[in-house]
């Protein structure tokens, strides 16, 4: 599978790509409206960059605690109901007078259903493509992210401009909009793993997974790197109110040219030496920020930078090629979870900073612990790390606890 026709040939890929481009659509809506919200209440840039990508604090309770439900589900009725969670829960946060306690209560626990509804979409992905066409199809995704964004943020300031709460309503309306698409496209499918979904299994599964020293390396570089840079995505409110939406899209614009290029025409026999520097261009051109450089400047190094998030295709690649197929929900879950926990860790800290030195000051000290965790997880990421695929053993569907500790 190496063309888009013959990825968009896949049965089932077409309305799953659907689903999630809309879903994506309000996601990026919906966040830009919250952060203007709170940034106009409250004046704070930590409380903007919470309102934001504070959900994401409740992805790793999520990974934790649900996260056996995302192979032991059926797919379908999975993604549909988390839609529908989505839309009512961002239909209320658009109440006028929503006291900032209960606003920021309705985001922690719209992440929490979040870290579910990304183990089972990524875990269908794995199911609807073959092996060869995964990370194909996880870059058409993340372009589909790139191009939303792009248009999102663009239509989005001009909605909040207009009103916030419109805006809120209009990303409501999306999220249904996402549950009509994947209920009406995706067919009926099993789920891929037997037993019922607990709290016990979810631990088991978790430890089963980081206890491999290469899949820990590998969830720890798409985890901390990127959160960290996401901070500094998080301060572009208050960095540049009047063009946070500019900012945004031209990040947006680097994901879309990086994973464009890395998805569909990096041949495998490069992937690996591409990998480290994608991985240091994530993070360095925010040290220009160092020197509060004008706006031009400053969009030039955002967009150069997200080009370097192309790094997380080819670690989830890697990741994919560690874990056995029954396994693919759960450990994309964990992956997604983990990822979008360190973003809010890394808004909160680029946050703290900016309220203790300045906007432009706290996206260069960010920039900076990027590049050192890269560098000091850089030897655990080598190519030899990784083995013969240890799902070759794994290809079958595994059925309870006893039998999928035979697939860890």
């Amino acid at each position: 599978m190496r063309t888009y026709r013959d990825l968009f040939r896949a049965p089932e890929y077409t309305p799953l790509f659907a689903s999630f481009t809309v879903q994506a659509t309000a996601q990026t809506v919906s966040g830009l409206a919250l952060g203007t919200l709170v940034y106009d209440a409250t004046r704070s840039p930590l409380l903007s960059a919470l309102g934001m990508f504070g959900g994401s604090f409740a992805q790793m309770a999520g990974a934790l605690t649900l996260l056996s439900a995302a192979d032991r589900l059926p797919p379908r009725t999975a993604l549909a109901c988390t839609a529908l969670l989505f839309g009512a829960g961002t239909a209320v946060l658009a109440v006028p007078g929503l006291p900032l306690p209960a606003l920021f209560a309705i985001v922690l626990g719209l992440g929490l259903a979040a870290s579910l509804s990304s183990g089972v979409r990524y875990g269908l992905l794995s199911e609807i493509l073959p092996e060869e066409g995964y990370l194909l199809g996880r870059s058409v995704l993340n372009m589909s992210v790139g191009t939303t964004q792009i248009c999102g943020f663009a239509a989005g300031g001009v909605l909040v401009a207009f009103s916030p709460r419109g805006t809120l309503l209009t990303g409501a309306a999306l999220y249904l909009l996402t549950a009509v698409v994947a209920v009406t496209g995706l067919s009926r499918r099993p789920p891929r793993a037997a037993g019922r979904p607990s709290l016990a299994e979810t631990w088991r599964t978790n430890v089963r997974l980081l206890s491999s020293a290469p899949r820990r390396h590998a969830y720890l570089a798409m985890w901390v790197p990127n959160g960290l840079i996401v901070g500094c995505e998080a301060l572009f409110v208050s960095y540049s109110p009047r063009h946070a939406g500019l900012l945004l899209a031209v990040a947006a614009v680097g994901m879309l040219v990086g994973d464009t290029v890395t998805g569909r025409f990096v041949p495998r026999r490069l992937r690996e030496r591409l990998g480290p520097p994608l991985r240091l261009l994530l993070a360095a051109p925010y040290l220009l920020f160092a020197v509060d450089p004008p706006l031009p400047l400053g969009a030039a190094a955002v967009l150069l930078a997200s080009v370097g998030y192309a790094a997380m295709l080819l670690l989830q690649e890697r990741l994919m090629a560690l874990t056995p197929v029954p396994m693919h929900g759960h450990a994309l879950g964990l992956h997604s979870s983990g990822m979008l926990t360190m973003q809010g860790v890394g808004a909160a800290l680029a946050g703290g900073a900016a309220q203790a030195t300045s906007p432009a000051a706290a996206m260069a000290i960010m920039a900076a612990a990027s590049v050192a965790v890269t560098l000091a997880l850089a030897p655990g990421l080598r190519p030899h790390e990784i083995s013969t695929r240890s799902a070759h053993d794994g290809r079958h569907r595994c059925g309870g606890a006893a039998s999928n500790e035979t697939c860890a």
